[in-house]
């Protein structure tokens, strides 16, 4: 992944996620502008704690089009149904894919790792893309890291095996922190999983879809927007639908702007994270290593 090239370039790019996380929308906006960096959904899911199926692509003349995403995550991949909201999303646009998922609650990548289930779903077929997403806490801490960063590289490995690309899932902060390992704030919190991320997809040079830190700028400007469930930690329904807005121009390179599909949400407020998604994936796509 160019740009992520070493540690000097991994600090500077944390710092400036510090520092637009910091700026108002304007100046972020002024910030990424002058960067100059404008840049048929068919579902089958697998999931570890339930099960539903649909049809795929297809094996005719268009089925080369076809984008085949694996999702290797835990609850806040299939809360919502994530994969599905993606496709569905990527049909308004006119994208055929076909989403997998295996996912169970508070299931690490290590684990993924060492499951058959999981290994044997990559080896399946030539998937497009397999995404990983750690269990919520795990990037946020230097222990956490050491493990998940193990198990990244051997998911990334398997999934380059079938010709994947290791796509990594920035997850979002708690709302209230986790003060127990010293991060008492949701901003704490965040900055330490972008950092996390961001490390093992600079030694891998894989690309990153920034959820978390999309959802930090929603957050920011749109407060009104709820993004978490309850429980301050899995996402509600318009979180989900932020989370498919991302990886839709994190896998496309195109903007969810204007798409029909809205997730279930008020219009208004789909319009917004469609925007958003666009504003800090497309137009920091050098920082997430999305060439």
């Amino acid at each position: 992944m160019s740009g992520l090239g070493g540690d000097g370039p991994r600090v500077q790019e944390i710092a400036l996620l510090s520092i637009l996380q910091a700026m108002s929308k304007s100046a972020r906006a002024f910030v990424q502008t002058a960067a100059g960096l404008v840049a048929c959904a068919c579902l089958v899911v697998s999931v570890g704690c339930s099960g539903a199926a649909g049809p795929t692509c297809g094996t005719g003349a268009g089925a080369g089009a076809c984008t085949r995403v694996l999702f290797l995550g835990n609850s806040y991949t299939y809360v919502n149904d994530l994969p599905s909201t993606f496709a569905r999303l990527a049909q308004s646009g006119g994208r055929p894919v076909q989403v997998a998922m295996v996912a169970n609650g508070g299931e690490t990548l290590a684990q993924h790792a060492a499951s058959s289930e999981s290994l044997d779903e990559i080896a399946s077929q030539s998937w497009t893309y397999v995404v990983l997403q750690e269990q919520s806490e795990t990037p946020a801490t230097a222990a956490g890291r050491d493990e998940m960063y193990q198990a990244v590289r051997t998911l990334a490995g398997k999934a380059q095996a079938v010709g994947a690309v290791p796509l990594l899932f920035m997850t979002w902060a708690y709302k209230d922190g986790l003060p127990a390992s010293g991060l008492p704030t949701y901003e704490a919190m965040q900055q330490q999983i972008d950092a996390g991320y961001l490390g093992i997809a600079n030694e891998l040079e894989v690309p990153v879809a920034p959820v978390g830190f999309t959802w930090y700028m929603v957050h920011n400007d749109h407060p009104g927007i709820g993004l978490w469930s309850d429980d301050g930690s899995h996402p509600s329904v318009a979180g989900t639908y932020l989370a498919a807005c991302v990886f839709y121009a994190s896998i496309f390179r195109q903007s969810p702007e204007g798409l029909s599909f809205g997730g279930g949400i008020p219009d208004d407020q789909a319009r917004v994270l469609q925007t958003e998604a666009n504003d800090n994936v497309l137009k920091l796509q050098w920082q997430w290593g999305l060439r």
